[in-house]
């Protein structure tokens, strides 16, 4: 054993750190194993140095070839020349350019003391002496001849082929020298004296060199050697071994091809020990090739009792001979050599010999691997024949030794494996394994300990094989080399560390175990290209079935890794995480399913463990930190997981959840930042410790983690917590949005797309490069991490749905766990269940994972029929086919927890019973009841025999009686039921991924005792070993499980996604983002240290950066208001360094990302003005806070007031609005709208003070100024916002506010009218609209005076750019008209008056007229001051002549076409100014005017008109003057009754007199609208306001009457028509409703007090509904009653007018003669229908008697007026026409008759019937009737006075007997008189 302490001389105590580096470097250099780096003594440890001193400055000669030699702490190691630091391999004669004279060769110098010279000898490790040119072969050490190749030939001419001549070209010999003095030593040795075959062997030899025949005759030279070696001397073994290592550098132990074939390796004289030497011939047995004969002498020198000095020349030996360039050893010599050096390593006590042995093994293993590198596969092709060393046999082979060198991946291999080993506790053996690739059966089975003895030899069995040989690369049989080292160096990992001795680190096994891991680590940072290349196949040695490098390896380093990362010894611990992440990094693509179960089952749990230290803790994280930095490798994490269903976990959010838990541990009081190491930062750091002890194994690798530093505090955990999540979001940046990158990124980083997989890359790119193996993202290079052009199956929405789905399904499998029914419904109905089939359930529960297994149980136990029927499928679906009855029972209870109720368990064996018994016919069961009985029984078994509650436990014999004769009557076999209970009680049914993995934590109760049982204990150390070792056990049973599928071929899962697509970084952010800002923000809060400050806030700019890429809006805010709030400006007295930091990087965030902060633009701009709210409250100024009055407000730090005013955060918080007219159209909308927002809380907090916080107000002046040059359609969405903020806060209480907003306005105006507008647009009209706005809404008179101000100061000065903004000046003129203060009326009158005067032309050019009128209007409204009003009216009339003089308006005569577009631009704007006087004004004076006005202009102009725009003049300003007769809506306009009434009966009637006029006056234009007209004659007549009405018959007698003459047939038709209509109309037809006379509740109308007995003198617009001619049955209340009598009435008084209207129109000469005759009888009509029906009224006694009754009048009603007028006009039109002569009155002769007979006839009979004491008025009424009927009679001609003679003539003599008027009396003369004339009676005397 080595000693505790080392002199210094030495070296260092073996007891340091196992990971520390084995060779002295430059500290700024790290180690290179595999590179021509040539290492500085000075800087190495002592125990090097001083070896090196001992080291003579010369030794024998060396080949000319020789490369350059490591300087190993003095000594020196071949390096590995076919692996140098460049991209090719090169040749070995261009490494070493200076050839040596081959004249003579140095002597031999002079003996020194024997440690010295072994020392010294140890460096002699010879390359050939260039040879003289041959054939261009080499020999391969197997009797082959191979192709030379540029990488191994040692010079442009073969070395390989020559004749061994050991003269060169004048003689002089240089091997005679090397030869010959080891050959006398040994003649001169007493062995020599005492062995005759040794005696003779040397002679011999001797003799042949002599005379230089030695190089013919190999064999026979190296026999001495061999029999010198096997005597055991020091001395002999020390002189062989070092002439032996010169002979292979001079390839003297290559064999020609003649050389005859033999095993590997040989059957040596070792087998009959020490006695060979009295010389046996061995020539009975077949003769090993040369080759194996040296590695097994020298292997066989090397035991645990050797010397040191021996042992140092066998790593010497051997090193050269497998670094040979020209002599290659293959399998199980390879095997012997690399496990010899290793052993040496062990069992050495030695320093320097343990460092050669460690340098020299870590050469080895490098040059096996990059030998298979250095060979081209297509040019090296070897015919093996059978029987060679090549373990491809062909059939009649005999049967060899084929040790480890033989690989099979069938599992019906040939071979059998016998090995014979010596135990010895100090060493292992990595030779003595199987080749074919089986994992252990479990993790408790011991590796082999102790050394095997080279001299033992295992042998194999071989079969002979059916198969055809197969032709064999020397590229293959490296490659298998290669596999077979690994291998052997992952079994040696695996072996366990079981006590605590053995995990001392200066234990044997605990060195080995270092050791093979840290040479596993090597390899795979240097050779990862091979590893990986699809291109290194291994092929079997009995099927020839090929396999890659990669899977081949598999198995073996995934279980060393399953065992080793579990490890409490942290030095273990830290290597097997260096080695996962290799993995992770090189092999991700090749081991899908692998990373999962090793990330999900160890390294995640142990993160998650409260039993792990913090220095594993620590590590996982740096690993996952370098994870993070590659970003293609990160989003190929959550593709293949994540988004993969048949992954058990989402790694990607899980590795996410934890790191931020760990990011925020939370924190304690005594933690202190002093006592916080720094975390290693993010790039992997080498390590560079230049003194470290060796006897540990470890080696130092490139690109591993510095973990020296880690895990020394809760603090620096959280840190690289922190450090990790912030790697995270660079690396998702980068991916992201790489596309993002400024012109100047993309010129530097013009580089080749990353490879979709990205292990198979060039093997330069492997070498272990510590700027690739960091794998961090340098700016300019983002593009290389992501390819250009996505690829095609790279498809986003397809992981998108394939996330939903595993969303999905966890959901459901969440659901299930909690309530099985619930879960298997949602499955279902979201179609992962495909059906709800028993068989499609089952299914799902039986194969997905994560499922309850006791949840599954319960479920399926369920006693109704449908989950019986899914219990039955379930068991359908288990394989009991040929296992036994106790394992079938196993395999069942596996799949799910068996429920405790009986009856779920009867159910269970039952259908278990019955799939078993129908699954296997060999059994011993006659029925399905027995075995359903015996495993009902293996159950109770199980319970009795584990259960820690059951104190008396069954026995056997109970066993037995309780499965008595339950075979059909008879009982199972004895032997049988023995087997089932031994089983049971050695090896408890338990779930296999349900193991009670709690651990139960030694508790320290009360009592010395326990507290004494504790001391010294790590507790927890105990804790996570238990732990750790159920993980490790269930990690490798998952891997058996999935190398028996992938044996199957069951690898469809394992298809590995390649990411090239930026859009996947948008669901990895959206999944993760509340651990990330919980991580962030948790750190940011809690921490002053400004490096992690530094750091969070680096987090918070890539994740916004994240977030606002790709438009995710609420993680946006959640990140951005989180960064506002960590500023701390709200809270000035509290504020720290920390947030000055973070108010900086809210500022660059703002400037850098405000094309997608959209709504987060309110905190951002919130905080800047916040900021300068603190500035000024630290610079002295006072400054009003609405919201907390009576709280004086902190003060912040004298040091961040200045920071605050610092020109950083100045420059900054300035660029945001400076910078904003980069922003995008739609991102300045949002930027403006938040800046609204925080003016508008700025204003109000700010109150009525005298100075209000303005400064955000300010701002948007600014980049008012700033985006003014914007295109229009941006422009315009942004003063949207702009202008409604202008319109708020002109109108603010406080008036500062508002005359600082109205003059920023001005100022922006100012500048805005400079820009040009084209026609036809309206940006000035909407950027003035605040003016117009203010002028409004603010009544404050300063501010309206303000406006008017603004206003005319831009006219001055920009009157000629004006555009659009007319339209809006007028506006805010027109306002200001309302305005009821004077001065302010004055002032915008005066400013209207001069425009209208100086500017008028312009306003007409630019489409401002309307408005002009529209405002001189409004002044003509103004009631206050009718001394404006009247001005106004008088400018508006003068706007006609200068309309039409000027050239703007095309109206004067001869300019341009008068069409109606014209006519609408500037007629209608003046004509409807004066309707809306009319119509609006208050003051009746300013209505005159307009009224007479407006129709005198008409008059004036009207003849110009068109047509088409008389129709608008009549339809949209005459008619709408009545509209009010027609419509109660119009009313509203009037402030009260008495308004409306003075209105209607001043303005409205003599405007209808005025139409009257116009039509008069126009008739012929207007003769169409005569339609028009009429109507409203007949609205304005039916009104229940008989003023009204007067006025509307009078004003149609005069219309019909001033236009008689010019009135058509069709016109005089639609007289009569409007004739007709009014009679109907006005009918009374409710006089005959009976509801009317139906009392109610005893009272009568009359009781009513009358509402609308102050309508009498008011004027009120009523108009008539025209009432059904048939009376409705509905029941009316007293009010209704009461309106419905009024209305009744004014229908009466209608009517009357109406018949009064008509008999004056009638009577008229001029309309009697001139209306048609049909439309006369059209009237007569109308005029009969009214006759009749107050005819019958007056007849109906009854129905008038009750009316009155009802109070509907105060005396009784009758229709007498209505009836005697409309009989009068009756008679005396009939009569007229009756007697016209014109013909179309004779030809309606007979219908004026039929009429006007039974008229009189009538009347004449009533009139008879009068009562002259009663009816005076009746009689009164009838009189002038009566007489004109009598006289119309007379007239007639004799024919018809004869023919009505009979009718009449009794009528008369009737008359006679009534007291008559004097007028009847004498129509009675005349008729009598006539009548005497027609009979005769008087003579008609002839005239």
């Amino acid at each position: 054993m080595v000693n505790d302490t080392v002199t210094e001389s030495e070296g260092p105590s073996t007891n340091s750190m196992v990971d520390e580096e084995l060779f002295g470097v430059r500290k700024e250099t790290p180690i290179v194993v595999d590179a021509d780096a040539i290492h500085d003594v000075e800087n190495a440890s002592p125990s090097a140095v001083a070896a090196a001193r001992r080291v003579a400055d010369t030794d024998e000669a060396r080949p000319v070839s020789t490369p350059p030699l490591y300087e190993v702490a003095g000594v020196e190691i071949a390096p590995d020349v076919s692996h140098v630091s460049q991209p090719e391999v090169q040749d070995i004669d261009t490494v070493v350019k200076a050839p040596l004279p081959s004249k003579q060769a140095p002597p031999t110098p002079p003996a020194k003391s024997p440690r010295l010279q072994l020392a010294r000898g140890s460096t002699d490790i010879h390359q050939p002496r260039p040879a003289t040119p041959s054939t261009p072969a080499k020999a391969n050490g197997h009797g082959e001849l191979q192709p030379q190749t540029p990488s191994s030939a040692p010079s442009s001419s073969s070395v390989a082929a020559h004749k061994r001549s050991i003269t060169v070209s004048k003689g002089h010999t240089v091997s005679v020298v090397l030869i010959s003095s080891a050959l006398e030593i040994i003649l001169a040795s007493k062995e020599a004296k005492r062995s005759t075959p040794l005696r003779e062997s040397a002679h011999n030899a001797l003799e042949m060199i002599r005379v230089g025949q030695g190089g013919d005759r190999p064999r026979e030279v190296f026999e001495p050697l061999r029999l010198a070696c096997e005597t055991r001397s020091e001395k002999l073994m020390i002189a062989s071994l070092d002439c032996i290592s010169k002979l292979i550098s001079y390839s003297f132990f290559a064999e020609p091809s003649s050389a005859q074939a033999i095993p590997s390796p040989p059957p040596s004289p070792a087998l009959q020990g020490r006695r060979s030497i009295a010389g046996a011939s061995q020539s009975s047995l077949p003769q090993p090739s040369l080759v194996d004969l040296v590695v097994h002498t020298v292997t066989t020198c090397h035991n645990d009792t050797s010397p040191e000095t021996v042992s140092l020349q066998v790593v010497k030996a051997l090193l050269s001979l497998i670094l040979s360039p020209t002599i290659y050893v293959h399998h199980s010599s390879l095997l012997k050599a690399v496990r010899t050096v290793y052993n040496v390593f062990l069992l050495s006590t030695d320093l320097v010999n343990q460092m050669v042995a460690q340098g020299g093994l870590t050469q080895m293993v490098h040059h096996i691997f990059t030998r298979c590198r250095s060979l081209d596969d297509t040019t090296l092709r070897s015919h093996v024949s059978s029987g060679t060393l090549v373990s491809i046999t062909a059939p009649g082979s005999p049967k060899t030794d084929i040790q480890s060198t033989s690989f099979v991946l069938s599992e019906n291999a040939a071979e059998k494996l016998t090995t014979e080993a010596l135990p010895l506790e100090s060493a292992v053996d990595i030779s003595s394994h199987s080749d074919i690739p089986t994992p252990p059966s479990s993790a408790h089975d011991p590796v082999p300990q102790g050394r095997i003895s080279p001299a033992t030899l295992a042998t194999h069995e071989v079969a002979e094989n059916e198969h055809d040989t197969r032709e064999l690369s020397t590229q293959d049989m490296f490659i298998k080399d290669a596999f077979l080292v690994f291998r052997a160096l992952c079994k040696l990992t695996m072996k366990p560390l079981n006590t605590e001795s053995e995990r001392d680190l200066r234990s044997h096994a605990m060195r080995s175990k270092l050791l093979s891991l840290h040479l596993v680590l090597t390899i795979l940072n240097s050779h990862m290209a091979l590893i990986v290349d699809s291109k290194a196949i291994i092929y079997s040695s009995s099927t020839n079935e090929a396999t890659t490098f990669v899977q081949a390896i598999n198995q073996y380093l995934c279980l060393s890794l399953s065992r080793n990362a579990v490890s409490p010894v942290p030095q273990v611990f830290e290597v097997s995480v260096e080695i996962f992440w290799r993995v992770l990094s090189g092999m991700r693509t090749k081991l899908k399913k692998e990373i999962e179960v090793l990330l999900h089952e160890i390294f995640v749990p142990i993160l998650e463990m409260k039993t792990s230290t913090l220095k594993q803790k620590a590590v996982i994280i740096g690993m996952l930190s370098r994870l993070c930095q590659d970003p293609q490798a990160l989003v190929e994490i959550y593709l293949n997981y994540d988004c993969d269903s048949e992954a058990t976990d989402n790694i990607y959010e899980h590795l996410m959840n934890i790191v931020s838990k760990i990011a925020t541990l939370p924190y304690t009081s005594s933690q202190q930042k002093t006592n916080d190491p720094a975390s290693p930062a993010l790039p992997p750091q080498t390590k560079s410790s230049t003194s470290t002890a060796h006897v540990s194994g470890a080696l130092a690798v490139s690109g591993t983690m510095d973990t020296s530093t880690m895990g020394l505090s809760e603090g620096q955990l959280r840190r690289q917590g922190l450090e990790c999540l912030v790697a995270v979001l660079r690396s998702l940046v980068t991916w992201g949005t790489a596309t993002g990158k400024t012109p100047a990124e993309s010129a530097t980083a013009d580089i080749a797309p990353r490879s979709q997989i990205g292990e198979e890359i060039a093997a330069d790119t492997m070498t272990p490069d510590p700027s690739l193996d960091g794998l961090i993202a340098s700016p300019g290079s983002t593009e290389a991490f992501r390819q250009s052009t996505p690829d095609i199956a790279d498809d986003p929405s397809r992981f998108e749905s394939a996330k939903q789905k595993k969303t999905t399904l966890l959901e459901g499998i969440k659901k299930f766990n909690f309530k099985p029914k619930r879960g298997v419904q949602f499955l279902v109905e979201t179609e992962l269940i495909p059906s709800s089939s028993p068989r499609d359930i089952a299914g799902f529960l039986l194969t997905t994972d994560g499922l309850s297994k006791s949840m599954i149980g319960e479920y399926l136990g369920e006693g109704d029929e449908y989950n019986v029927a899914i219990m039955h499928a379930f068991v359908d679906f288990l394989d009991f086919r040929n296992l036994g009855f106790v394992d079938a029972v196993r395999v069942f209870l596996q799949a799910f927890r068996l429920p405790g109720e009986a009856q779920k368990i009867d159910r269970f064996m039952l259908k278990f019973a019955e799939r078993y018994i129908a699954g296997n016919a060999q059994t011993p069961f006659k029925n399905a009841d027995a075995a359903y009985i015996l495993a009902y029984s293996i159950i109770l078994l199980n319970t009795d025999a584990h259960s820690p509650q059951i104190k008396n436990r069954m026995t056997k014999a109970d066993f037995i009686k309780n499965n008595r004769g339950i075979n059909d009557g008879e009982s199972l076999p004895e032997e049988f039921l023995n087997a089932i209970f031994h089983d049971i009680h050695g090896n408890e049914i338990r779930m296999k991924d349900e193991v009670d993995a709690t651990i139960n934590l030694p508790s320290t109760g009360p009592g010395l005792a326990n507290v004494l049982a504790n001391v010294g204990r790590d507790l927890q150390k105990e804790a996570y070993v238990m732990q750790s070792n159920g993980m490790a056990n269930k990690t490798e049973a998952l891997f058996r499980t999935l190398m028996r599928s992938q044996r199957r071929g069951s690898r469809a899962g394992d298809q590995y996604f390649s990411a090239s697509h930026f859009v996947h970084v948008r669901p990895m952010f959206e999944v993760a983002w509340i651990p990330f800002l919980a991580g962030l923000s948790g750190p940011l809060q809690n921490t002053d240290d400004l490096e992690i400050v530094d750091l969070c806030l680096d987090g918070f700019k890539n994740a916004i950066r994240i977030v606002c890429f790709f438009d995710l809006d609420l993680e946006r805010n959640a990140f951005v208001s989180t960064l506002a709030k960590f500023t701390f400006l709200n809270n000035f007295g509290e504020m720290k360094t920390k947030n000055m930091d973070a108010i900086k990087t809210l500022l660059d965030i703002a400037v850098n990302e405000g094309n997608n902060l959209k709504g987060s633009w309110r905190d951002v701009l919130s905080c800047v003005s916040q900021l300068e709210h603190m500035q000024l409250i630290s610079g002295g100024v006072e400054v009003p806070d609405g919201g907390k009055k009576g709280r004086s407000k902190k003060l912040p730090a004298e040091e961040l007031a200045n920071e605050s005013r610092s020109t950083h955060i100045t420059v900054a918080a300035d660029m945001v609005f400076s910078l904003s007219h980069y922003l995008s159209g739609t991102a300045i909308v949002d930027f403006a709208r938040a800046l609204c927002d925080v003016s508008w809380e700025e204003i109000q907090s700010s109150g009525i003070s005298q100075h209000p916080r303005l400064f955000s107000l300010q701002k948007l002046v600014e980049i008012s100024y700033y985006n003014m040059n914007r295109i229009r359609l941006e422009w315009s969405n942004l003063w949207d916002i702009l202008g409604e903020h202008f319109n708020q806060v002109c109108c603010h209480s406080n008036p500062h506010v508002g005359i600082f907003a109205l003059d920023s306005l001005r100022q922006l105006s100012m500048r805005f009218l400079e820009k040009e507008e084209l026609p036809h647009f309206k940006f000035q009209k909407d950027f003035l609209k605040p003016f117009e706005y203010a002028m409004v809404h603010n009544a404050n008179p300063d501010i309206r005076d303000m406006v008017l101000q603004c206003l005319q100061q831009m006219i001055q000065a920009r009157v000629q750019n004006m555009r659009s903004g007319w339209r809006t000046l007028f506006g805010v003129f027109s306002a200001a008209s309302k305005v009821l203060t004077e001065r302010i009326v004055n002032s915008a009158f005066e400013i209207v008056t001069r425009l209208n005067k100086e500017h008028f032309a312009a306003i007409v050019r630019h489409g401002a007229f309307a408005d002009l009128t529209v405002c001189i209007t409004e002044f003509c409204k103004v009631s206050k001051y009718q001394k404006i009003s009247l001005l106004a009216i008088g400018m508006l009339r003068g706007v006609i002549p200068v309309m039409l003089t000027c050239p703007e308006c095309t109206l004067s005569p001869g300019v341009g076409p008068k069409g109606d577009d014209i006519m609408i631009r500037f007629w209608f704007p003046v004509l409807f100014g004066f309707y809306d006087i009319i119509m609006n004004g208050e003051d009746l004076e300013v209505r005159r005017l307009a009224l007479d006005s407006l129709f005198s202009t008409l008059k004036t102009y009207g003849s110009s008109f068109t047509v088409e725009f008389w129709d608008t003049v009549c339809k949209e300003i005459l008619f709408p003057i009545f509209a009010v007769l027609k419509s109660s809506q119009d009313m509203s306009r009037f402030n009260t009754q008495e308004d409306m009434s003075v209105w209607l009966s001043t303005t409205m009637i003599q405007a209808l007199r005025d139409l009257i006029d116009l039509y008069t006056f126009f008739y012929d234009i207007l003769e169409r609208f005569l339609d028009g007209l009429l109507e409203l004659l007949c609205v304005c007549i039916c009104q229940e306001n008989d003023t009204l009405a007067r006025i509307g018959t009078s004003c149609l007698q005069q219309f019909l009457e001033n236009n008689v003459q010019k009135l058509s047939a069709t016109q005089w038709e639609r007289v009569a028509t409007t004739f007709v209509k009014l009679f109907r109309t006005t009918t009374p037809h409710q006089l005959f409703d009976e509801n009317l006379r139906v009392e109610i509740d005893g009272s009568t109308v009359s009781d009513l007090p009358d509402t609308n007995d102050s309508n009498d003198q008011a004027i009120i617009p009523a108009p008539l509904s025209p009432a059904g001619d048939r009376p409705q049955e509905v029941k009316h209340t007293l009010g209704d009653r009461r309106r419905i009598f009024k209305q009744i009435i004014v229908k009466c008084v209608l009517q009357l007018l109406l018949i009064e209207t008509t008999n004056d129109l009638l009577r008229n000469d001029a309309v009697y003669t001139t209306i048609p005759p049909e439309q006369l009888l059209r009237l007569m009509g109308v005029l009969d229908h009214s006759y009749q029906f107050a005819r019958m009224f007056n007849d109906d006694k009854e129905l008038r008697t009750g009316l009155w009754k009802v109070g509907f009048m105060k005396h009784l009603p009758n229709l007498l007026k209505q009836e005697s007028s409309s009989a009068a006009t009756l008679v005396h039109v009939l009569l007229r026409m009756y007697f016209d002569e014109r013909p179309e009155h004779q030809n309606t002769r007979p219908q004026i008759a039929e009429r006007l007979l039974p008229l009189g006839l009538s009347v004449l009979q009533d009139y008879i019937k009068l009562r002259a004491d009663t009816q005076t008025k009746n009689i009164t009424a009838w009189t002038p009737v009566v007489a004109e009927i009598l006289d119309g009679f007379c007239r007639f001609d004799n024919k018809a006075f004869v023919r009505y003679l009979p009718a009449i003539y009794p009528l008369a003599t009737g008359l006679l007997a009534r007291d008559i008027a004097p007028e009847i009396r004498l129509g009675l003369k005349m008729y009598f008189e006539r009548v005497g004339r027609t009979q005769g009676i008087v003579v008609v005397e002839a005239s």
